[in-house]
């Protein structure tokens, strides 16, 4: 801008009178027509005159905007967020957060926040978010301390002892036990977990919560994320206190166990309950629908067949199965409504008592009972703790549904349970709900006019109408509400959700909770065979409207993955959308706009050409959508994660041969028989038929653009930039394989560190540090070689405590640091290499 301008915007300026309020800044007041510049000037003038105008006008109308919001009491519904925001932000470091430092932060922010806690502007705001944000990274830190769950370093065969926790029976002879682990022996663990959970396949008679169980078994950590940014086990198992999964080798058997605790014995008792109520109502109800039944009142899910699991999540209505808000509103409000009508059958009682509060106040204890049986998950916990806000709310006389009742059960959740913020069905939950009470508080306050008799069309403004309508409008916001979690988490939306929520919900509401829960209130009495007959028709048209809608053309959606800045922005701006009032709210449809054009934004980094699993048995080539891997069932756990993250298309299988004599002859000596004895000799391959064999299988597989494999030997592929990869099932092909390829991935841990020939070699020993490995190489040279591609790991730290497990050395019995871990033996055992593997 010229000189002159800038003058005579100054000058333009000094025209102002300017009035000084106390806390409001200099603001003009009045206009002084003698300054007013004439001529050429007058045009710079009147610019620089609508320009204060209009700056004065957007400050007064935020300033107005805060005070309103504030008069609603909404700045107490950032208290949950800004102390998620710290949760969020501990758990997201990639070290542990000095706690000094937290506690020097949380102190120098409490005077200000407590000097402007009445103040009504966005510094106020800040200012308490400056103190919470420390807070929750305090309370984060504190819990993850407070559990200090060891969680086992790597897969091991072991015999094991200890007390029964909980029993789940699953599809089959199944049963999944949850064990607090005393003992162990061949080998003794150094650091054994405290908890496991161990799958029992082979039949056996149930051994009862409590008691004492023992048997060989394979034992390993829980799995990392399949790709960078997916959902990580090990975090999860962390924050239940699981430290290891597997499986029983046989039938375990029953012994002694030592005296539990007085709060075990509580624990253990609970989950007896819950034990018996789930056989009981799965005898009550055959098949699906008895599963089903058992998994609305106790959440325990796994008799479930994966059809029905499948068809329920295609139609949209996998949240039926997770107890959350909309079991417990049904229950609680099933209770109410039933408590209320018998109440008034009595002549007098209605007058002479508060029925609603009596109602209000029985139906507090029965949630409360739910919630005992039902398992403790977040998204139960969460509606438990609103709904008993809410039912208080109404002994005392005051409103139940509000945004203040929604985030007070947000606080006490994220003080306890500080983790819960990266959980799923946290997030998903409040979201619906934050959805469904905004839309109720803006259905209460809409403008309201008087409306006709309507002619034909009436009876849609009566109770049916109101119903329906009410559903469709429900369904419709916690649809949009949690749609960036479902794509943001799972990668995919049901097409047709909405159509299986109008056509279900009818029966899930009118029948199935209704009469579950007096089936579940006449157990005692033994009056509960027709009332859960009733619910289980119920729920078997529910599975029949499930297989229908799932049964649709294009019944999933599959989004891939979105950068988690694009999600942080539509989450953010979702939430202001809920929370705020005013015109302010608005700036969430900016946040959500933004968002929006970031996921849609083309990725500067390109889609991987080369997927590597944390185990290194399954490896994927991609090129384009079509996607070949090196077996021919991938395991469906790691392959549907890769298949929904990346949008992948078909899966070609590889092409398998079997060429004889790869193997030399294994000696008989007196000393290879002891070593048998011992374990498994380590065999040589002939290297000029390992040679030919692998020579012919990488030319074959360039052409077929699939994997070539050999059984039992070595798989070979060619990446569309050219690289040639090996993956091994076999040790013996190793050197054969490094002299060979540009990759070599071997899922066993070995000695070596590299191909000596220069090839990269990716053993189970790197992956137990990185996790799963995608390869991309650069968009400016698709044909670089393998040294210049881009490696993502999907461990990003290995020093937190979640991820520290990754670092130890059972030999040493300490904790690597930077430096990799000593070479290890290669593993001959098969038994002892493969994973455990659990439905």
């Amino acid at each position: 801008m010229a000189g002159t301008e800038i003058a005579e915007r100054e000058r333009a300026a000094k025209a102002y009178k300017w009035d000084v309020r106390p806390g409001d800044g200099a603001v003009p007041a009045a206009f002084d027509d003698a300054a007013a510049p004439a001529g050429k000037t007058a045009s710079w003038y009147s610019q620089a005159l609508a320009w204060l105008r209009t700056r004065r006008a957007v400050g007064e109308s935020l300033s107005e905007a805060l005070v309103e919001e504030r008069s609603h009491g909404h700045f107490f519904l950032f208290v949950p967020v800004f102390l998620g925001i710290g949760a969020a932000l501990w758990f997201a470091a990639e070290v542990d957060p000095p706690v000094y430092a937290m506690v020097l932060g949380a102190i120098a922010a409490a005077v200000p926040a407590w000097r402007l806690r009445h103040r009504e502007d966005l510094g106020a705001i800040l200012a308490g978010g400056a103190f919470l944000v420390p807070i929750g990274m305090l309370l984060a830190a504190l819990e993850s301390a407070r559990l200090d769950t060891v969680i086992l370093d790597t897969p091991v065969t072991t015999m094991i002892e200890g007390r029964v926790l909980a029993r789940e029976s699953g599809a089959g002879n199944a049963i999944r036990y949850r064990i607090a682990l005393e003992k162990t022996r061949e080998p003794v663990l150094k650091r054994a977990p405290q908890v496991v959970t161990l799958l029992a396949r082979s039949r056996h008679d149930p051994i009862a919560i409590g008691h004492g169980i023992s048997g060989r078994a394979r034992l390993g950590p829980p799995s990392g994320p399949a790709l960078a940014g997916l959902n990580d086990f090990a975090f999860d198992a962390y924050f239940a206190g699981t430290g290891a999964i597997g499986y029983f080798y046989g039938a375990p058997v029953a012994i002694e166990a030592a005296p539990a605790s007085w709060s075990d014995r509580i624990s253990q008792r609970i989950a007896i309950w819950r034990n018996n109520l789930t056989e009981h109502i799965r005898g009550r109800i055959g098949g699906d629908a008895g599963a089903i039944a058992a998994a609305l009142v106790t959440a325990e899910q796994r008799a479930i067949s994966e059809e029905t699991v499948e068809a329920l999540r295609q139609a949209g209505l996998a949240h039926v199965l997770a107890i959350s808000g909309l079991n417990m509103v049904l229950a609680a409000g099933t209770f109410l409504v039933g408590a209320r009508m018998l109440m008034a059958l009595i002549p007098g009682f209605a007058e002479r008592f508060p029925t609603r509060k009596i109602a209000a106040g029985g139906a507090l204890v029965m949630v409360t009972l739910y919630i005992l049986v039902s398992g403790g998950a977040i998204s139960a916990v969460r509606s438990w703790i609103m709904i008993c806000v809410m039912l208080i709310a109404v002994l005392f006389g005051r409103s139940a549904i509000s945004m203040r009742n929604v985030a007070l059960s947000a606080i006490i959740i994220l003080a306890v349970t500080p983790s819960a913020i990266t959980n799923p069905g946290f997030q998903m939950s409040y979201a619906a709900t934050l959805g469904l009470v905004a839309g109720y508080a803006a259905w209460r306050e809409r403008p309201v006019r008087k409306e006709g008799k309507g002619g034909a069309l009436r009876l849609t403004g009566g109770a049916a109408g109101r119903f329906f309508g009410g559903l469709l409008l429900s369904s419709a916001i916690g649809s949009l509400s949690t749609l960036i979690y479902s794509i943001g988490h799972f990668h995919r939306v049901p097409a047709y959700g909405l159509a299986g929520n109008l056509l279900a919900m009818p029966a899930i509401s009118a029948i199935v909770m209704p009469f579950g829960l007096i089936a579940v209130l006449l157990m005692p009495f033994g009056l509960d065979a027709v009332p859960f007959a009733i619910m289980g028709k119920g729920i078997e048209w529910m599975i029949a409207l499930a297989v229908w809608v799932s049964s649709w053309k294009g019944g999933d959606i599959v989004t891939g993955r979105i950068p988690m800045s694009a999600f942080l922005l539509i989450g953010v701006g979702g939430g202001l959308l809920c929370i705020l009032r005013t015109r302010l709210r608005h700036a969430g449809t900016v946040f959500i706009v933004a968002g929006a054009l970031v996921a849609l934004w083309p990725s500067a980094r390109g889609k991987p050409e080369l997927l590597i699993s944390e185990d290194g048995r399954l490896v994927a080539i991609l090129r384009g959508d079509a996607v070949a891997t090196n077996r021919a069932k991938p395991p469906g756990f790691i392959y549907d994660q890769w298949r929904r993250a990346l949008r992948l298309g078909d899966l070609t299988k590889p092409d398998m041969r079997k060429t004889a004599g790869l193997l030399l002859a294994e000696p008989t000596t007196e000393k290879a028989a002891a070593d048998t004895e011992r374990k498994r000799p380590r065999r040589k391959a002939d290297r000029k038929k390992a040679k030919d064999a692998m020579t012919e299988a990488i030319a074959a597989a360039r052409q077929a653009q699939t994997f070539v494999c050999e059984a039992k030997a070595f798989c070979a592929a060619v990446s569309p930039s050219g690289w040639t990869l090996v993956t091994l099932q076999d040790t013996a092909f190793l050197g054969t394989a490094c002299d060979t390829a540009d990759l070599v991935v071997v899922p066993f841990a070995l000695r070596l560190d590299n191909c000596r020939s220069g090839a990269r070699l990716v053993t189970a020993r790197h992956l137990r540090r990185t996790g799963a490995l995608e390869i991309t190489p650069p968009l400016d040279d698709p044909a670089a070689s393998l040294g210049g591609a881009t490696n993502m790991p999907a461990v990003e730290t290995v020093v937190r405590a979640w991820s520290r497990h990754r670092t130890y050395d059972w030999r040493s019995d300490t904790f690597e640091t930077a430096a990799a871990a000593p070479p290890a033996e290669i593993e001959t055992n098969e038994a002892d290499r493969s994973p455990p593997q659990l439905p």
